[in-house]
Parts: structure tokens; sequence; C-alpha cells
């Protein structure tokens, strides 16, 4: 069962993660259950989010099985945490890092990305690496180029196609490439790299494409004017980076049900995800209706250079002592016989030798599936690490609008601040992740007030290069006083951006509020929703922040989704970090 999610995290900055390797937000909880026998072998083991419901149940299976190993048995409890939460814990001080989890003497992140990534901190902190590897699988998934149906499908009748043909080429052209231009442009959905194990497998996967090799990719490579070339271009067609692949499919299962026929409120034309997500969005696993499969489901294309694997390692630590080595030992073979093996099928996963089941290849399209598909290997990772630090010059920029609300109820207090105090110094920490060509614009909204007496917002900052000191100045300057505008501050802040499009950016307005909408003379939510509805030729999209309890989130999360936007939760104060995190992820 689980016992709790954990509290609040500090705050790690997007050049902190890029130097550890370690994602910034944490998902992490406790899988307890009882011991086998109260004389076996105790054996902790951290597992990835992906899969960790389903270690837990395998262990309790483990547990109850009264196995033993030269007459001694092992109790297994299990609990998650992302890959680089785990990282950056077994780098340092686990018990600092992570006070409410026991350390792991078995690690099972997603890719031994990660464990590369620990030898590198291991190696700059002058002590034993933990992670030298080579290391088993327990079970396999590609990346893949995950596509509606009917696009997947005209895709797999050109032919085989390569990653920059599919995510580079059309471009601006969009599918009239492919003889279908009343599909507009093409932009495809793909997740922040430094957040995420599909995200850093997607940047990877561009860069072996962009050499036309599987092997040995070099920073000499990552140099090469040409391989840049090609990965901007690739870059240029994101819609827009998410936090959280999960996150993306889920909103893109919430509109397929919502939408009609095959009309799916989205720009996005692909998104880059695991194969075994795929499989999970096509069986109705990821619909806000549980079990209720798409109306249409997703297509997995395999790009004709290769992709990515994600190969869910199993990592005994130096921590573990003999009997534990053994029990771990007994627990992998465990894992990997048939019964476990059809578990993991079940999710979606290939085998522990990557081979796919008969349902996995018909869910999800089949062609290119086949035993036969081309895997490039993991880079050196120092070289991952330099993938990481380049990508910031990469990615795509982004216009962003900051509206952030300065009604009287922002004087409220947290503890020995008020509300506007705690929130700015979140944001003015959140854009300070920004990239420095960056557009931002700064708004401030109320109502109508005796500072400005004509309109319930007002531009504070035009929309002009990022310069975080200015910002930072001017947020920590605005006044708080009367009440909340809302609605007629998103319509306003909507429609410039959409008078200040820029098609090569990603377009946005950022919502930061402590409450709900408070101004009669535009209260009308319907009309709202309507007037931010997602145009996919030119979207602009809407990513609001909820803080404090008085923030009406559900509204704030239907406003957001019109525009294919976010919402993030943040009513509990001590979470506003974690949300501009999540929500700077996004550019």
């Amino acid at each position: 069962m689980v016992s709790g999610r954990s509290a609040a995290r500090p705050w790690l900055p997007y050049a902190a993660a890029i130097v550890a390797g370690a994602a910034v937000v944490v998902a992490a909880y406790l899988i307890v259950r009882p011991a086998a026998d109260a004389g076996c072998t105790p054996l902790e083991v951290s597992s990835s989010v992906e899969k960790d419901v389903l270690l837990g149940e395998l262990a309790e299976r483990y547990n109850k099985s009264n196995r033993r190993f030269g007459g001694r048995c092992a109790a297994v409890t299990v609990h998650g945490l992302t890959s680089g939460a785990a990282t950056d814990a077994l780098a340092g001080d686990w018990t600092a890092k992570q006070p409410n989890l026991p350390r792991p003497q078995v690690w099972m992140p997603t890719s031994t990305l990660w464990t590369g990534q620990l030898k590198l901190l291991d190696e700059a902190a002058g002590r034993p690496a933990q992670t030298s590897g080579p290391y088993p699988s327990v079970a396999n998934s590609p990346l893949v180029i995950a596509m509606p149906r009917p696009k997947g499908e005209l895709l797999q009748q050109q032919g085989q196609l390569g990653w920059g043909e599919i995510l580079g080429l059309s471009g601006q052209t969009g599918w009239a490439t492919f003889g279908r231009p009343e599909w507009g442009r093409f932009a495809f959905g793909k997740v922040n790299p430094n957040l995420s194990t599909s995200g850093l497998a997607a940047i990877i996967a561009t860069y072996y494409a962009a050499i036309n090799r599987a092997s040995d990719l070099t920073e000499s490579d990552l140099a090469n004017p040409r391989v840049t070339q090609f990965v901007r271009r690739i870059e240029a067609n994101v819609s827009h980076y998410s936090d959280d692949v999960v996150d993306l499919l889920k909103n893109l299962a919430e509109a397929d049900l919502s939408g009609a026929g095959t009309q799916v409120l989205t720009d996005m034309s692909a998104i880059v995800t695991q194969e075994e997500l795929v499989y999970q969005y096509n069986e109705g696993k990821l619909s806000p209706t549980p079990g209720e499969k798409p109306k249409v489901p997703l297509v997995a294309v395999y790009p004709k250079e290769g992709t990515f694997n994600l190969d869910h390692p199993y990592v005994v630590l130096p921590s573990a002592s003999q009997e534990q080595r053994a029990g771990a030992a007994d627990f992998l073979a465990f894992l990997q016989e048939p019964p476990q093996q059809r578990s993991f099928s079940r999710l979606g996963f290939r085998d522990h030798e990557r081979n796919a089941s008969g349902p996995l290849v018909a869910s999800v399209g089949g062609r290119g599936a086949g035993p036969d598909l081309t895997y490039f290997d993991p880079p050196d990772p120092t070289v991952v690490k330099a993938i990481l630090a380049n990508w910031g010059t990469l990615r795509k920029k982004a216009n962003i609008l900051v509206a952030v609300d300065t009604s009287g109820s922002m004087n409220a207090k947290i503890g020995g601040r008020s509300r506007f105090q705690v929130a700015t110094t979140a944001a003015a920490k959140g854009f300070g992740l920004l990239n420095s060509e960056d557009q931002v614009a700064l708004w401030s909204f109320s109502s109508e007030t005796p500072q400005r007496p004509r309109s319930p917002y007002s531009e504070e900052v035009r929309l002009s290069a990022f310069d975080q000191k200015a910002l930072t100045g001017k947020i920590n300057n605005l006044h708080v006083g009367g009440n909340t505008a809302l609605y007629a501050t998103v319509r306003a802040a909507h429609r410039h951006m959409l008078d200040h499009y820029d098609q090569s950016r990603i377009n946005a307005v950022v919502v930061l509020t402590d409450g709900k909408n408070e101004y009669n003379k535009d209260n009308k939510l319907d009309r709202l929703l309507q007037d931010v509805a997602l145009d996919p030729e030119r979207p602009v999209k809407i990513f609001c922040i909820a803080f404090d309890e008085q923030s009406d989130f559900a509204t704030l999360d239907r406003i957001a989704k019109a525009s294919a936007g976010k919402a993030f939760d943040a009513r509990d104060p001590t979470k506003i970090d974690d949300a501009f995190v999540k929500l700077v992820s996004s550019f």
C-alpha cells in the first residue's frame, strides 16, 4: 500500500540539475508490507516512479513465495523516487536529501543514463564509484514518436523516415509536405531533458540521428555546426516543453474524449515518449475515465536511424551487505522469471531481453517494432553532461507575458511574510531559470485602483529581452490593493500575445493568482473560455499557478486547458517553488 507522498522539497535550480544530472521534481512514496519472515534479510529497493507500484506488488509476491537462497531468505520493500532525485540523494547525504525514505541497497532507475551521471558525481567528489556497471535489465522500453492514428499511418505509408524528416523538415509547411494541408502546421510535444529521462533520451536520439551513427557520440560531434543546426531545426517545431510526459498524454486523452470524432483540441501532431506509455494510452490506462479507450488511438513511429532504449537497470549498490547482495541476486532472478515478466508486459514494457509481446505490437501500431529495431548506444556520461549544458542554447525560445495578482488578498500573512512576498520571491527564483534569449513581459492586475484608475491591469515591463534584474526589481515594487479582475486580465493578456505573436517561439501567458474572479464588469467564464480557445495555427497557451488555499484551482485549470496550457496547484504555499520549476520547464 502507499503510505504517503513526500513533503515539500528544497529549491534546486536547473544549473545544479545539469551539473548533478538530477531531476528537480521529486515524486516519492513508500510501499510498505510485512516481511515474509522476521528472520529474513531486509532489502530496500528504490524504483523509478513509472514502475514502482508494479515492483511493490511483485515484491509482495516475492515475500510470500518462501524462496530461499543458500538457506536464507530476503524481505523486500520498495519505495518510489524519480531517477534524478535518487541520483541526487545517492551522490550526497541520503538521509538529508530524503529523510522520509530508507537508504536503498538496490536502485532501479529508468535508464543507465542516470548510473553514468552518478559515476561522474562520485568521481568529482573523490570517492569510489557506486555505479561502475554494466547492469542487467528488468524491462525495456524504446523511445518512439507517438502520433494520432491517421497521421501516424500516413507517415508509415511513406516508407522509413528519419528523426529529421518527421520532426524537423515539415515545420511551417506542415502536413502539406505529406499531402494533407488541411491538417495545418506540424508541432510536437516533448519533455524538458533536465526533468525527465524520456526528454533526455529524446535529445540524445536527435544527436545520434544528426551524425547518422548508432554509437560513439562525442563532444566534438556536439560542437559540429551541421549537427547543431539539425538539433535546432527539430527543437524549432516543439509546441511546448513539459515537466512530465504522462501529463502530456493524460491531457491528450482528456481532449480526445471531449473532442468530436477525430478533432482533438491540441496543436501537437506528435509526442516523443516511451513505447509503454503509448500502450497504456491506447488501453485507456491514462484516460480520465479509467479503462475508457481513446476515440483516436496513437501509433508508435520508429525513425529509420534507430532509437534510444530505456533499459531499467538493476543496480546493487555498495551499501549492500553480503547477505543483501545474495538476496538482491535472488530478487533479480525472480523478476526475470516468466510470471513476473508477464506483469511488466501487461503495462506495455518489453521483457528484460528487449522482446516485445504480441499485444504490445498490435496496440502501438506494429510497423518497425520488430526484433531488428536499431538501438543507439548510451553516450559516455561526460557527453550526456555536455548535452544538458548545451540544450539551453538549442531549445526553442519563448515569448512570455507574466501577469501577477496584486489584489488586496495578497497582503494576507503566511508566517511572517505576506502572500505577495512569498509568491514573488518564488517567481523571481523561477524566472531566473529562463534563457537570456527568451522575451518576457510583466503585467500586474487587481481592479481599478488610485494607482491604476482606468484599467484593472497595467503593463509594468514591455515584451522584451529577458532582464532578470529589471523584472525582479519591478515585481518587488508593485502596489498591492483592490479586487481580482482575473477574466479581464487573462483575456487582454492573451490578445496582447496574439498581437505580438512570433511563430519561431513558444507564445504563452503565465498567471499567478491567490484568488478567483471578483470583477463584475467581466464575470462570464464561458465567454473567456471561447476567447482563449486554442488556435492550432497560432497557439498562445495559458499557464496558471493557483497560490494559497483561496485560489479557484478548478476554474484556472479550465482556463489553462481551453488554451492547451496547464494549471499548477500551489494552494499549499510550501509547493510554490516546485510549481515554478515545473512551470519554467514548459519554456
